[in-house]
Protein backbone atom coordinates (compact mmCIF):
# COMPACT_ATOMS: atom_id res chain seq x y z
CA UNK A 1 0.00 0.00 0.00
CA UNK A 2 2.80 2.42 0.86
CA UNK A 3 4.49 1.65 -2.46
CA UNK A 4 1.27 2.30 -4.36
CA UNK A 5 0.68 5.59 -2.58
CA UNK A 6 4.27 6.61 -3.18
CA UNK A 7 4.04 5.85 -6.89
CA UNK A 8 0.87 7.89 -7.26
CA UNK A 9 2.14 10.83 -5.24
CA UNK A 10 2.95 13.81 -7.47
CA UNK A 11 6.65 14.55 -7.81
CA UNK A 12 7.80 17.53 -5.76
CA UNK A 13 10.70 19.84 -6.42
CA UNK A 14 13.29 19.65 -3.63
CA UNK A 15 12.63 23.26 -2.65
CA UNK A 16 8.87 22.62 -2.42
CA UNK A 17 9.41 19.50 -0.32
CA UNK A 18 11.82 21.39 1.94
CA UNK A 19 9.26 24.12 2.52
CA UNK A 20 6.40 21.70 3.17
CA UNK A 21 8.47 19.54 5.52
CA UNK A 22 9.77 22.56 7.44
CA UNK A 23 6.29 24.03 7.84
CA UNK A 24 4.95 20.66 8.95
CA UNK A 25 7.73 20.19 11.49
CA UNK A 26 7.08 23.62 13.00
CA UNK A 27 3.38 22.80 13.32
CA UNK A 28 4.10 19.42 14.96
CA UNK A 29 6.62 20.87 17.40
CA UNK A 30 4.17 23.59 18.39
CA UNK A 31 1.64 20.89 19.34
CA UNK A 32 3.77 18.19 20.94
CA UNK A 33 7.39 19.28 21.07
CA UNK A 34 10.45 18.13 19.19
CA UNK A 35 11.10 15.02 21.24
CA UNK A 36 7.76 13.42 20.44
CA UNK A 37 7.61 14.49 16.80
CA UNK A 38 8.44 11.72 14.34
CA UNK A 39 8.97 11.65 10.59
CA UNK A 40 5.57 9.98 10.32
CA UNK A 41 4.05 13.00 12.07
CA UNK A 42 5.84 15.36 9.71
CA UNK A 43 4.78 13.38 6.65
CA UNK A 44 1.12 13.40 7.71
CA UNK A 45 1.21 17.11 8.48
CA UNK A 46 2.89 17.82 5.14
CA UNK A 47 0.42 15.68 3.22
CA UNK A 48 3.13 13.43 1.84
CA UNK A 49 4.45 9.93 2.51
CA UNK A 50 7.21 8.92 4.88
CA UNK A 51 8.99 7.28 1.94
CA UNK A 52 9.00 10.58 0.07
CA UNK A 53 10.55 12.35 3.04
CA UNK A 54 13.22 9.68 3.36
CA UNK A 55 14.16 10.06 -0.28
CA UNK A 56 15.20 13.64 0.48
CA UNK A 57 15.97 13.70 4.22
CA UNK A 58 18.31 11.17 5.76
CA UNK A 59 16.87 11.60 9.26
CA UNK A 60 14.56 13.60 11.46
CA UNK A 61 17.54 15.79 12.37
CA UNK A 62 17.93 16.67 8.70
CA UNK A 63 14.34 17.93 8.66
CA UNK A 64 15.02 19.91 11.84
CA UNK A 65 18.15 21.47 10.33
CA UNK A 66 16.21 22.44 7.21
CA UNK A 67 13.38 23.94 9.24
CA UNK A 68 15.81 25.97 11.36
CA UNK A 69 17.55 27.27 8.24
CA UNK A 70 14.33 28.25 6.49
CA UNK A 71 12.86 29.87 9.60
CA UNK A 72 16.10 31.79 10.14
CA UNK A 73 15.99 32.98 6.52
CA UNK A 74 12.35 34.02 6.91
CA UNK A 75 13.02 35.98 10.09
CA UNK A 76 16.11 37.61 8.59
CA UNK A 77 14.08 38.82 5.60
CA UNK A 78 11.46 40.27 7.95
CA UNK A 79 14.08 42.12 10.00
CA UNK A 80 15.89 43.50 6.96
CA UNK A 81 12.61 44.60 5.43
CA UNK A 82 11.72 46.43 8.63
CA UNK A 83 15.09 48.19 8.69
CA UNK A 84 14.86 49.13 5.01
CA UNK A 85 11.82 51.30 5.74
CA UNK A 86 13.78 53.53 8.15
CA UNK A 87 15.89 56.66 7.69
CA UNK A 88 17.94 56.90 10.91
CA UNK A 89 20.10 54.53 12.92
CA UNK A 90 17.78 54.77 15.91
CA UNK A 91 14.79 53.90 13.76
CA UNK A 92 16.65 50.96 12.21
CA UNK A 93 17.59 49.49 15.59
CA UNK A 94 14.06 49.93 16.93
CA UNK A 95 12.60 48.39 13.78
CA UNK A 96 14.88 45.36 13.97
CA UNK A 97 14.22 44.74 17.67
CA UNK A 98 10.47 45.16 17.27
CA UNK A 99 10.40 42.88 14.23
CA UNK A 100 12.39 40.25 16.14
CA UNK A 101 9.83 40.43 18.91
CA UNK A 102 6.95 39.98 16.47
CA UNK A 103 8.60 37.05 14.73
CA UNK A 104 10.03 35.18 17.73
CA UNK A 105 8.16 36.01 20.94
CA UNK A 106 4.93 34.47 19.73
CA UNK A 107 6.46 31.71 17.61
CA UNK A 108 4.48 28.62 18.73
CA UNK A 109 7.25 26.07 18.16
CA UNK A 110 9.93 28.16 19.87
CA UNK A 111 7.59 28.90 22.76
CA UNK A 112 7.00 25.19 23.32
CA UNK A 113 10.68 24.26 23.06
CA UNK A 114 11.87 27.02 25.39
CA UNK A 115 9.24 26.08 27.95
CA UNK A 116 9.39 22.28 27.79
CA UNK A 117 12.60 21.26 26.00
CA UNK A 118 15.12 24.06 26.63
CA UNK A 119 18.03 21.66 26.23
CA UNK A 120 17.19 21.58 22.53
CA UNK A 121 17.93 25.25 21.97
CA UNK A 122 20.06 26.59 24.83
CA UNK A 123 23.34 25.05 23.59
CA UNK A 124 23.00 27.20 20.46
CA UNK A 125 22.68 30.32 22.61
CA UNK A 126 25.53 29.75 25.05
CA UNK A 127 29.33 29.43 24.99
CA UNK A 128 30.63 28.22 21.59
CA UNK A 129 27.11 27.87 20.29
CA UNK A 130 26.49 31.54 20.99
CA UNK A 131 29.65 32.52 19.13
CA UNK A 132 28.41 30.75 16.02
CA UNK A 133 24.92 32.20 16.36
CA UNK A 134 26.28 35.73 16.73
CA UNK A 135 28.59 35.31 13.75
CA UNK A 136 25.73 34.19 11.52
CA UNK A 137 23.40 36.91 12.81
CA UNK A 138 26.06 39.59 12.36
CA UNK A 139 26.60 38.68 8.72
CA UNK A 140 22.88 38.39 8.02
CA UNK A 141 21.85 41.68 9.67
CA UNK A 142 24.84 43.83 8.74
CA UNK A 143 22.97 45.32 5.72
CA UNK A 144 20.38 46.76 8.12
CA UNK A 145 22.98 49.01 9.75
CA UNK A 146 25.57 49.56 7.01
CA UNK A 147 23.82 52.73 5.71
CA UNK A 148 24.32 54.37 9.10
CA UNK A 149 27.64 53.10 10.49
CA UNK A 150 29.44 52.11 7.30
CA UNK A 151 30.19 48.70 5.82
CA UNK A 152 33.28 48.14 7.97
CA UNK A 153 31.37 48.48 11.24
CA UNK A 154 28.01 47.08 10.16
CA UNK A 155 28.68 43.49 11.29
CA UNK A 156 29.91 44.68 14.69
CA UNK A 157 26.80 46.82 15.05
CA UNK A 158 24.59 43.90 14.05
CA UNK A 159 26.28 41.72 16.67
CA UNK A 160 25.68 44.30 19.40
CA UNK A 161 22.01 44.68 18.48
CA UNK A 162 21.67 40.88 18.38
CA UNK A 163 23.19 40.54 21.85
CA UNK A 164 20.83 43.16 23.22
CA UNK A 165 17.86 41.57 21.48
CA UNK A 166 18.66 38.13 22.87
CA UNK A 167 18.95 39.55 26.37
CA UNK A 168 15.61 41.33 26.12
CA UNK A 169 13.86 38.36 24.52
CA UNK A 170 15.20 35.66 26.84
CA UNK A 171 15.38 37.44 30.18
CA UNK A 172 12.49 36.63 32.55
CA UNK A 173 12.64 40.23 33.80
CA UNK A 174 13.98 42.41 30.97
CA UNK A 175 14.63 46.11 31.63
CA UNK A 176 12.18 46.94 28.82
CA UNK A 177 9.56 45.00 26.93
CA UNK A 178 10.12 44.72 23.19
CA UNK A 179 6.37 44.96 22.86
CA UNK A 180 6.50 48.56 24.11
CA UNK A 181 7.73 50.71 21.22
CA UNK A 182 8.24 53.85 23.29
CA UNK A 183 10.30 51.95 25.87
CA UNK A 184 12.37 50.26 23.17
CA UNK A 185 13.06 53.62 21.54
CA UNK A 186 14.18 55.20 24.81
CA UNK A 187 16.39 52.20 25.58
CA UNK A 188 17.85 52.31 22.08
CA UNK A 189 18.62 56.01 22.30
CA UNK A 190 20.27 55.63 25.71
CA UNK A 191 22.26 52.40 25.34
CA UNK A 192 22.47 51.13 21.77
CA UNK A 193 22.91 54.09 19.43
CA UNK A 194 25.74 55.66 21.49
CA UNK A 195 27.61 52.35 21.44
CA UNK A 196 27.28 52.10 17.67
CA UNK A 197 28.06 55.69 16.77
CA UNK A 198 30.82 55.93 19.35
CA UNK A 199 32.76 53.38 17.34
CA UNK A 200 32.83 55.75 14.38
CA UNK A 201 33.64 59.43 14.49
CA UNK A 202 31.65 60.24 11.37
CA UNK A 203 28.93 57.64 10.72
CA UNK A 204 27.28 58.10 7.34
CA UNK A 205 23.60 58.90 7.04
CA UNK A 206 21.24 56.97 4.83
CA UNK A 207 20.04 59.91 2.79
Amino acid sequence: MVAVLTEREPALRPSDLEARAAEALVACVARQGLRKTTLDDVAREAGTSRATLYRYFASKQAVVDTAVRLEADRVTVALLRAAAATTTLEDAVVAVLRAAHRELAGHPALTYVFACEPERVLPSLSFRGLDGFLARASDALAPAFAPYVGADLAARGAEWVTRIGLTLLCSPHPPVSLGDEAAVRAYTAAFIVPALTGASSDPPSRR
